[in-house]
């Protein structure tokens, strides 16, 4: 089980920014990998007090509902099978909530000598020595490469259970990390719940449909922001066939905005696609909704004139009010090990989360350079 670390060495473990002696430019500040949240709400209105057991007879109610429906033996199946993967899969995740974990997608069916292959294995490899865990779908493939390069200490897998080409590759396979799965939904929640990342290496079908999934909840606000990177095998040109796609038929149609290019990133280099996921935890935190304002957790706290900054610069995304610094509110619970981070308070629109990407990358880029 990972350590973790205490309200109180949080600040300690950020690191200053070097002065790298052959470029001459300061490295990025970095936050320390296992100072995550453990509790992922997204709305808290109320204190808490009654714990897990309200939730627990919320479900017992469901399951009692079900019989007076009289649910169908299909659906009944479905729903207990969801149930159980979901519990036995959050017990496997449970003990590594504080860590950072990126999720790793890609063809089942790129070969080890494939350029794309290698480049995910160079990717597993940085993110394991940054201290972050790589999950994938445990198969073959991209999902292969991550694992190798991660190793299996880092590593961690949600493989799915079917007919054909998905069995668990040799770095994950009986691995207590590793969770088997019937049910690509419950999978698909726990790829996108559970991590501070995601990295998509070219793939099809699947690839795609966990790429599109994971833009959908973070462009409607049903996942907190997180970087997405879109890996190229060197010189390749999947993304930015992608892309071209995307700009000609989505945006000049009017169907995504402009902002909402901000919610990902394009690259065919490993050290550029590992440099975009952990920036973005260099100065910023994580992001928690207390009623109707939104609560970002920083690592530094910005002084007077960059808030003049981010409140000319970004003020469009609020729907009333200002961006102000804050300590953390009585209601944000279960992190007790963050309570002593700065935050920026702010009445936000709940719309423009391409805007708000582009407002934590500034906090990113100006705060985390600075002396």
């Amino acid at each position: 089980m990972p350590d973790k670390a205490s309200a109180g060495q949080v600040r300690k473990m950020l690191s200053r920014p070097e002065r790298n002696e052959t470029s001459g430019k300061r490295r990025l500040r970095m936050a320390p990998p296992n100072v995550s949240e453990e509790q992922t709400l997204p709305t808290e209105h109320e204190p808490d007090h009654t714990g897990t057991a309200r939730y627990i007879e919320e479900i017992k109610e469901t399951a009692d509902k079900f019989s007076r429906d009289h649910a169908t033996v299909g659906d009944l199946k479905l729903v207990s099978r969801a149930l159980r993967e979901l519990r036995y899969a959050f017990k496997v995740f449970t003990p590594y909530r504080r860590d950072r974990k990126v999720t790793v997608f890609g063809s089942a069916r790129t070969k080890p000598e494939h350029p794309a292959y290698q480049s995910a294995v160079e990717f597993g490899r940085h993110m394991a020595e940054a201290g972050w865990y790589v999950v994938t779908g445990a198969g073959h493939g991209i999902m292969e490469a991550a694992h190798v390069g991660a190793g299996r200490q880092m590593s961690m897998g949600l493989n799915i259970i079917l007919p054909f080409e998905q069995s668990s590759n040799y770095v994950i396979s009986k691995d207590e990390k590793l969770v088997n799965l019937r049910y690509f939904f419950t999978r698909k929640l726990m790829f996108v719940k559970e991590v501070h990342a995601i990295v998509v290496f070219p793939g099809g079908f699947g690839s795609q449909d966990e790429l599109y999934e994971a833009l959908t909840l973070i462009q409607t606000g049903k996942r907190d922001l997180m970087p997405i990177v879109c890996v190229d095998e060197p010189g390749g040109s999947y993304w930015n066939n992608w892309l071209q796609f995307i700009k000609s038929s989505l945006l000049e149609e009017g169907w995504i905005s402009p902002a909402d290019l901000s919610l990902f990133r394009i690259t065919d280099d490993v050290d550029e696609a590992v440099e975009e996921v952990l920036k973005f935890y260099c100065v910023y935190h994580s992001m928690r909704y207390v009623r109707d304002k939104l609560y970002l957790r920083l690592h530094l706290a910005p002084d007077a004139s960059f808030l003049d900054q981010l409140n000319e610069k970004f003020g469009g995304i609020l729907a009333s009010g200002k961006i102000e610094l804050s300590q953390s509110s009585e209601l944000e619970t279960g992190d007790e090990h963050l309570s002593d981070l700065p935050r920026l308070v702010m009445h936000f629109n709940r719309r423009d989360f391409g805007k708000l990407r582009e407002m934590i990358d500034f906090i990113n880029e100006e705060l985390g350079n600075c002396p």
